[in-house]
């Protein structure tokens, strides 16, 4: 049985009485994480080495966020790179990878995912006379299939860029068999692993990622971003870097002293999932019995919630065969401006937006502006979906007709 009522009682920001939907721009921060993060700020710490214990204590948090992260994504601890940001890492990944291309040479991205695995290729593309192909996805149905991919692929194309779940409907492409075709034409394969982190297992060999980016922020850590790659893969690039800073894998694309308070918060995170599921083993083994019972809590809490919905009879966008527990929706007759302020002013945070998935909302004839998105985190209840629902009851009925 999940135990949410004991997750919930260790993250301070719900004692104020706010039902978080926004989890899907970021989770809430348990009191575990940020008490880590406190002690290795007021830790006697400096830069990394081994002579100090300072100097080692630094050097143990990173190889201990390094196995952390290599655990939560069945990845290699000397292919994980620590950045600011997903979207720092994408862009210095692809105008690395971006220095081999030329005219005749092809990127391939679509129109489902978030702009951070979007625009950086766009741009590094255009930079150097390479060529954009674009992958739609049904609007009626969410889904971006494996055909659709396999439609603009040609033995010019050096990148395919593919979400592994929407963050702005949820959809779950089938990554591993698009993985296949993209290795099949000979290019690199990179996935944007930010939403599905949050709610699924990952494996990263198995889904094929040649580089998988995530966010701790959105599975209860701090705020950096994470690219896990093959150590051997990241040894044949040559990124930007200053002369003096090493040139060992993952560090030579770790930019500056690295945010040892962050990479300590991500551990706790890590460990804290573990915890989670109840079960025995290897922290990887307690961490994907932890991420199916929290997929499983979720997905009960989805299909309460779109019953939900189907009663007020709002028109949902996330529709796809398989995907997390995010819906894109929008009430009958009432302005997404109006049910985000109705929503907030009874302490119910589910803002209006396009959320960065830009093409994604275009393509959905939602234009830039996107509608109303509310997704679920481990620490959401009953509760949280009975206040949600309730809550968009009220501003339905009292609407002007």
């Amino acid at each position: 049985m999940y135990d949410v009522t004991t997750l919930r009682s260790q993250i301070p920001a719900l004692a104020d009485g706010t039902a978080y939907f926004d989890g899907p721009g970021g989770t809430q921060t348990p009191a575990p994480v940020a008490g880590t993060m406190a002690r290795v700020l007021t830790s006697g710490i400096s830069n990394r080495g081994t002579v100090t214990a300072a100097e080692r204590r630094a050097e143990e948090v990173v190889v201990a966020a390094r196995a952390a992260m290599a655990d939560l994504l069945g990845a290699d601890p000397g292919g994980v790179v620590f950045g600011r940001s997903m979207t720092q890492l994408m862009y210095d990944m692809a105008r690395t990878l971006a220095s081999g291309w030329g005219p005749g040479d092809e990127v391939v991205v679509t129109r489902l995912d978030h702009d951070a695995n979007v625009r950086p290729w766009v741009q590094a593309a255009e930079r150097v006379g390479a060529s954009v192909r674009w992958v739609d996805f049904d609007p009626g149905t969410g889904e971006l299939t494996v055909d659709d991919v396999a439609a603009v692929l040609s033995d010019r194309t050096r990148v395919v860029a593919v979400t592994a779940a929407s963050n702005l409907i949820g959809t779950r492409p089938d990554i591993a068999a698009i993985s296949a075709l993209v290795h099949d034409a000979g290019a690199l394969f990179a996935v944007d692993g930010v939403h599905a982190t949050a709610h699924v297992g990952i494996d990263v060999a198995a889904l094929g990622a040649d580089v998988f980016l995530c966010s701790p922020y959105k599975f209860m850590g701090p705020h950096c971003g994470v690219l896990a790659a093959a150590p051997a893969f990241l040894e044949t690039l040559r990124p930007d870097k200053l002369a003096p800073s090493t040139d060992a894998v993952p560090e030579r694309f770790e930019l500056g002293t690295l945010p040892y308070e962050l990479m300590a918060g991500t551990t706790a995170a890590v460990d804290l999932i573990a915890s989670l599921g109840g079960g025995q083993g290897s922290r990887r083994e307690r961490i994907l019995a932890a991420m199916d019972t929290i997929e499983e809590h979720e997905d009960r809490l989805r299909l309460r919630l779109e019953q939900g919905l189907a009663d007020l009879g709002a028109t949902v966008w996330s529709r796809a065969s398989r995907r997390t527990p995010t819906l894109l929706f929008r009430l009958p007759g009432v302005p997404d401006a109006d049910v985000y302020r109705g929503l907030a002013q009874r302490q119910i945070n589910a803002p209006a937006s396009s959320f960065y998935a830009l093409e994604c909302s275009r393509r959905l004839g939602l234009g830039d502006t996107g509608a109303i998105r509310v997704g679920l985190a481990p620490y959401s209840d009953d509760s949280d979906i009975d206040r949600l629902l309730a809550g968009l009851q009220e501003i339905a009925a009292t609407a002007p007709r």
